[in-house]
Formats: C-alpha cells, sequence, structure tokens
C-alpha cells in the first residue's frame, strides 16, 4: 500500500509539473538528472556517508555534522540528497561533498537503481525524512542508517 501511494504521488508531482508548476517541474527534472549525476561522479570503487536531507531547513541542521567529517576524515567520500528544490537548488554546488543530487521516489525499481549507484556505507537521515523502501534496502544490506536532530514522541509511528 505504502508503495502504490508513493506511485501515485510521483504520478501527481509529474502531473503537477507538466501544468507548468515551477517546484514540481525542478523536481521532475532534477530527479531525472539523478542518474546522470550518479553516473558521472560516483566512484564505483569508493563508498559514501549519504547525507539526506528533505530541504534546506534540515541541511542547514545537519551541515555541521558534514563539515565536521570532512574535516577530521577528508577521505571520506559525501553524498548528499535532498527531496525539495528549496534545498537542492541552493546547495547543489555545496563542494564539501563530493556529489549533490535529488533523492529519487521511495519505489523499490528506483530505490534498488540508487543504492546499487551510490554505493552508500551508511545513511544519516537529518531531520523527519524516513522512506521506507530505502530503509528496508539498506536494512537488508545491513547498511547502518542514523537519524539526526529528530525528536520522537510516545504517539508518533517510529
Amino acid at each position: 500500500m505504502y508503495s502504490l501511494g508513493i506511485y501515485l504521488y510521483a504520478l501527481l508531482v509529474r502531473l503537477v509539473a507538466a501544468l507548468g508548476h515551477h517546484k514540481a517541474r525542478a523536481m521532475v527534472r532534477g530527479q531525472r538528472d539523478t542518474w546522470r549525476i550518479l553516473r558521472e561522479k560516483i566512484n564505483p570503487t569508493a563508498r559514501y556517508v549519504w547525507f539526506h536531507a528533505a530541504s534546506l531547513g534540515e541541511f542547514e541542521q545537519g551541515l555541521p555534522l558534514i563539515e565536521r567529517l570532512r574535516r577530521e576524515q577528508p577521505s571520506r567520500k559525501i553524498l548528499l540528497t535532498f527531496f525539495s528544490p528549496s534545498g537542492y537548488e541552493v546547495r547543489k554546488n555545496y563542494d564539501v561533498a563530493d556529489v549533490v543530487c535529488y533523492l529519487p521516489f521511495d519505489t523499490p525499481t528506483a530505490v534498488r537503481r540508487f543504492i546499487k549507484a551510490a554505493q552508500p556505507e551508511m545513511l544519516v537521515l537529518i531531520k523527519y525524512e524516513f522512506w521506507r523502501n530505502y530503509i528496508d534496502v539498506l536494512h537488508r544490506r545491513h547498511i547502518p542508517i542514523y537519524s539526526v536532530s529528530s525528536i520522537f514522541r510516545s504517539n508518533q509511528v517510529f
């Protein structure tokens, strides 16, 4: 049911983009570009620390952690993904990260393709970005997932 909802959401975003909505169009274009970016920039022999932020505000919360990792372990590769244009468009040229791109929709096919291309050694989710299919695939592959800057309450699903 979850994946069906994601497929329907992706379809809705594409429809809204086709009708001329600026942010939806940027998201669709950006997600399409993700595959090219990964092909061109990911070193297939390296493993990446993957940071994901929904948008610019979440990125700003994770910024000290990303920069500290770069400072203390400069040889580590950093992959930074965004879900929304508000983060990606502002930080697509963020030179602390080795690769910056959109996160494709959380569909099973896109998830497997993304994980295979990115080869993450861990995922750091900033704030409240929980994508079930990504989490399931990473868990099955024994790739650690961390959540930072998150607040959990007893009445939440998580």
